[in-house]
């Protein structure tokens, strides 16, 4: 079993920054992957950002030269640095991992970005 603990989000300002984290319960040396997703109403999630166990590291097209992913392997913690945000970023954010192929889900946190 994998707990995932999500924090940061918040409201901002088109072309402000905020940083996302999210603290998992078992090393994450251990998971296969770790990613964010993001949701808005009536939409399905959608994958952001994600970090595989080797590092390497994929983003969506929109959000490519703004976001960052990054991962914390000694105290166990992944972050989303997002840079010049945009109103169409306004979302619920959730952090994902995979371990032996189950996947668990952080809680989620709003993202609100105003014009």
């Amino acid at each position: 079993q994998v707990q995932l603990a999500q924090s940061g989000g918040g409201l901002v300002q088109s072309g402000g920054s905020l940083r996302l984290s999210c603290a998992s319960s078992v090393s994450v040396k251990d998971l296969y992957a770790m990613a964010y997703y993001r949701q808005t109403p009536g939409n399905e999630r959608d994958l952001v950002a994600h970090i595989l166990e080797l590092g390497k590291t994929h983003y969506a097209d929109s959000v490519k030269g703004r976001f960052t992913i990054s991962r914390d392997d000694a105290n166990n913690m992944v972050y989303l640095q997002m840079d010049n945000l945009r109103t169409e970023d306004t979302a619920v954010y959730y952090c994902f991992a995979n371990r032996y192929g189950v996947n668990y889900w952080g809680q989620g946190t709003q993202v609100t970005v105003s014009s």
